[in-house]
């Protein structure tokens, strides 16, 4: 495995701001490895049921580890989780507590109490830029059709039913227990339907036929996909032009290798690379500024930005991802910037080692590197 020194520093500094850690992400990307990771930190598992029976009194159990670190892993496996969270950063506000699970608090039928304020909330993303050098396995072609699950990135052999297996465990131990949906078959096939059209723009009407499911069950799907980190939804930046697209979100499956996966793709062509760049450019900003307020722009006439970030007071900052430079044509950041002319303009490629700009008439464009400009964006 992979010992993740970001992701250890990011709960490090939010330990410093709350005693309680909320670390969520996807099954088997790797929280229980990070938590175990930690130096001089207790760790209990919450699926056996011994641990659970030491919980039942949350103070007494509290009590015996006053002013220590600990780790409650699948912490949804108690009766009532968020009571010993609460007690915890209410009257031991010296122990440091990291808890885990497959998805936001809010989402899971489990937890009565969302914790506002006493906790601070981090997303273990499969793994960006800074895990694969901490992997000293910087192949971006693997990790690309393997994906960014530690299992699965470093395993010897690629096994198609692993990804299977992964499925099944999702629907029994995350849908199940979390959100006690009906209808497996259903559930399953949406969401390999979603993997496989990732990325485009989403209709639910065109769901619901080939999922026998309402567009209501449909929705309430979408929003469970986006609860457990597996599909992540983007929608539209717009100023309400009625030139430009202003309700049709697009999403994008979790992981590149489950979208290879579904897609039925064991080897990678020139042609695949431009869509699982985009993937790994919008999973290396989830993970570095921990948020989902991302936008896309697309107007009527078919011109489209790939990214757009736009946090309160600030200009536009629109991202086009290509595979290679020499492949941008300007003509989308052209249409956007004569709807939103102030902002920044950054084409993220894979083979742009040094950052350069070039003009396009009065646009001008920024060529750089993933990851000089995330740590630039993330400062």
């Amino acid at each position: 495995m992979v010992q993740r020194h970001y992701w250890i520093d990011l709960i490090e500094q939010a330990w410093r701001k709350r005693s309680i850690v909320w670390l969520a992400g996807v099954r088997r990307v790797g929280k229980t490895y990070l938590c175990r990771s930690l130096p001089e930190t207790e760790y209990f598992d919450c699926e056996l049921p011994r641990i659970r029976r030491m919980m039942q009194d949350p103070e007494g159990f509290l009590d015996d580890l006053r002013d220590k670190r600990i780790v409650l892993d699948e912490i949804h496996r108690l009766d009532n989780p968020s009571e010993l969270l609460k007690i915890a950063a209410d009257h031991y506000p010296d122990t440091r507590i990291i808890a885990t699970g497959s998805s936001t608090l809010s989402a899971s039928i489990k937890f009565q109490d969302t914790l506002a304020g006493r906790k601070r909330d981090l997303w273990l993303t499969p793994m960006c830029l800074r895990d694969l050098t901490d992997a000293k396995h910087t192949n971006l072609r693997r990790r690309l059709l393997r994906g960014g699950l530690p299992p699965f990135f470093l395993a010897e052999e690629m096994e198609e039913r692993d990804f299977q297996e992964w499925m099944d465990a999702y629907w029994a131990k995350d849908i199940q227990e979390l959100f006690r949906l009906e209808r497996r078959d259903s559930f399953q096939k949406f969401t390999e339907l979603i993997l496989t059209q990732s990325g485009g723009i989403f209709e639910a009407n065109k769901f619901a036929g080939p999922c026998e499911v309402s567009r209501p069950t449909i929705a309430n799907y979408l929003r469970t996909l986006e609860a457990t980190f597996v599909a992540h939804v983007i929608r539209p930046f717009s100023s309400r032009r009625p030139s430009e697209i202003v309700s049709a979100p697009k999403v994008y499956g979790f992981d590149t290798g489950f979208v290879c996966y579904c897609r039925g793709w064991q080897e990678l062509r020139k042609e695949d690379l431009g869509i699982l760049w985009e993937h790994f450019v919008l999973n290396e900003i989830l993970a570095r500024l921990q948020t989902r307020e991302i936008g896309y722009w697309r107007d009527k006439r078919g011109h489209e930005i790939d990214f757009v970030l736009a946090g309160r007071r600030k200009n536009p900052l629109a991202i086009e991802c290509k595979w290679s430079a020499d492949k941008f044509d300007p003509v989308n950041l052209e249409a956007f910037r004569r709807q939103h002319p102030a902002g920044d303009n950054v084409v993220l490629a894979e083979d742009v080692k040094q950052p350069f700009s070039r003009n396009y008439g009065t646009l001008k464009v920024c060529f750089e590197g993933l990851g000089p400009f995330i740590d630039g964006l993330a400062q």
